[in-house]
């Protein structure tokens, strides 16, 4: 594991910006350099002032959360079109006649729980999506956290020699190892394949420029144009590079909340450590565009 220090010191360093404060809503950081809770808005009744508000929030924070919320499926569904087309999930159960309203759940019956490992949502897309809308409606006691990590700052983190190897480089992602017999406690079939998509390894934000690492352990597989011993050996170690704790938050569920992801610039990791309680809700992903 990278532990980003030398005789330079962290070679990674948030140094805060400052921002024009926000009108209609109130933004409470997790961490300098990622995720927020956002309070004073009604997400089944937003203005558009408070839209735009939300929106600047999830660029400067990456992942935001809003607690107390009372969506009905209409209106998670609304919410999301507000920044974009859906996204349908290529393997995961949705709500009967709505393909693109997600089941998550987990309860003592069930032989995994949705997001175990660090990924980036559906990474193995031609058009992976912009960002994903979780509802929780039931949680468990004790439990169920979700892990957001900052591919912003883990790029940042890379030596200038690292950056320059990765600097257009490509790699794949394949969605078949993850999804294949996947959702079958929840008697979805297989189909006869699943997506399979060639990406960049670095990528940059279409609304902030950045750059950010895109590589992740759920769906990367190889580095295109090297040698397959040298692709596993500099994948494992941007895998591990990318879960380093310096460039993570850690939220902690309550019934009824939501939390909103930007795909493009971050990957999660949610704990099954509940068993046998009950963590159950509903996902809305964002389609996004071709990596670049």
């Amino acid at each position: 594991m990278n532990t980003l220090r030398g005789n330079q010191g962290p070679r990674y360093r948030h140094t805060p910006g400052e921002s024009a404060p926000y009108e209609t809503i109130r933004v409470e950081k997790l961490t300098p350099i990622i995720g927020a809770e956002i309070s004073g808005a009604d997400l089944a009744d937003l203005s558009n002032r408070q839209f735009d508000e939300i929106h600047r929030a999830l660029a400067e924070n990456l992942v935001i959360f809003f607690r107390d919320q009372r969506l009905a499926p209409r209106e998670h569904l609304d919410f999301g079109r507000r920044f974009g087309d859906l996204h349908i999930h290529p393997a995961a159960p949705h709500e009967e006649g709505e393909p693109a309203l997600m089941k998550i759940h987990a309860d003592r019956n069930s032989p995994r729980a949705n997001g175990e490992g660090w990924h980036s949502d559906v990474s193995c897309d031609e058009l992976p999506p912009m960002g994903s809308v979780l509802y929780i409606k039931q949680c468990p006691p004790d439990g169920g956290d979700t892990l957001f990590a900052s591919m912003y700052a883990a790029y940042e983190a890379l030596s200038d020699r690292m950056k320059s190897y990765l600097d257009g480089m490509v790699a794949v992602h394949d969605g078949e190892e993850v999804y294949r017999g996947t959702y079958a406690n929840f008697g979805v079939a297989d189909r006869p394949n699943y997506p399979k998509a060639e990406h960049p390894v670095v990528r940059t934000h279409p609304v902030t420029g950045r750059k950010a690492l895109y590589v992740n352990r759920g769906f990367t597989r190889r580095l295109l144009g090297v040698p397959r011993d040298e692709s596993e050996a500099m994948l494992r170690y941007l895998f591990e590079h990318a879960e380093n704790p310096l460039f993570q938050c850690r939220f902690r569920w309550s019934e009824n909340t939501v939390a909103f992801w930007d795909n493009r610039c971050t990957q999660h990791r949610a704990m099954w450590d509940y068993w046998p309680h009950t963590r159950s809700g509903n996902r809305v992903t964002i389609l996004g565009e071709r990596p670049v």
